[in-house]
């Protein structure tokens, strides 16, 4: 059996042709929603400086956003916690919170009596704050943990007296009228840049001596900065309330059938081999055999 080698002709006519079917089935999947636009929000020069949008709590100079602020001491633009815990007097529900904060220089203590401290969402959810730079303690109690619920994938901590930023995705569970958890709550947390709890599903609020379970609360609740008797030191505190994108359905999800394009028109196809001819060269010579 011979083959005939595919030429241009013909390869320049299986291209046409596959272009012309590819262009005429091909379609756009549209959502139905029409969608609102969405707000422009400035970023910070630098990704740890506030947004446009953000919520200042804490800049340095006072602590009049939060209940019992007069409480902690201020020096040098930095809040040091004394007395007992100051919490938000604006409630939130999902937020971006962006908290930085240093265990103190000199250390005194070892496992949760060393630069021990903590936020808590909604007053209720809490994020360790520990200096667990080389300071054994239970995984699911240190810096970065949500606390006797999941240590954090790594210990990104630094040296005491260095700063630590953690920046906190926080979703607010949700309940149903009739006190059931229609969605649990959930945190990411990011410490200095690394994340070290990713959309961890939060087993209900923190307790020391208790199961964490769920108890229906309202849909937004304070942060809290926890006092633990010793000397950590927070600045720049700031969060942004996340609000989903919004749109209105206005039909079904559709496709959009692109026009056809005219299909191009075939040429001929040309065999361009030459045309086998019989061998007779020994033709005379068979038929004296025969003969």
């Amino acid at each position: 059996m011979r083959f005939q080698p595919i030429t241009a002709l013909r390869l320049s006519c299986f291209a046409a042709a596959f272009f012309t079917y590819t262009f005429a089935v091909a379609q756009e999947w549209k959502s139905g929603v029409e969608w609102n636009e969405p707000p422009v929000v400035t970023p910070g020069n630098e990704n740890h400086q506030p947004p446009s949008d953000a919520i200042i709590l804490f800049d340095g100079s006072s602590l009049e956003q939060w209940e019992g602020g007069k409480l902690w001491k201020i020096e040098d633009g930095v809040a040091i916690p004394q007395k007992a815990k100051i919490v938000s007097r604006q409630h939130f529900g999902d937020v971006q919170l962006h908290v930085e904060w240093s265990a103190p220089t000199e250390i005194n203590g070892t496992g949760q009596g060393r630069g021990n401290s903590g936020i808590y969402l909604m007053g209720k959810y809490e994020v360790q704050v520990l200096d667990s730079y080389d300071n054994a303690t239970y995984f699911d109690g240190q810096a970065g943990a949500i606390y006797k619920q999941t240590p954090p994938m790594v210990n990104a901590m630094r040296k005491p007296g260095e700063w630590n930023s953690y920046d906190i995705l926080f979703t607010a569970p949700r309940f149903k009228t009739n006190g059931d958890v229609e969605t649990p709550g959930f945190v990411t947390l990011m410490h200095n840049g690394v994340v070290v709890l990713n959309h961890f599903e939060l087993f209900g609020p923190t307790s020391y001596t208790e199961a964490p379970h769920y108890v229906p609360h309202a849909e937004k609740g304070p942060l809290e900065l926890q006092f633990h008797g010793d000397p950590v030191r927070f600045r720049n505190i700031w969060v942004r309330e996340l609000t989903p994108p919004t749109g209105v359905r206005v039909r079904a999800p559709f496709n959009i059938q692109k026009p056809k394009k005219p299909a191009a028109q075939e040429e001929p196809v040309v065999d361009d081999t030459a045309t086998e001819q019989p061998d007779t060269s020994d033709a005379g010579d068979q038929t004296d055999e025969k003969k």
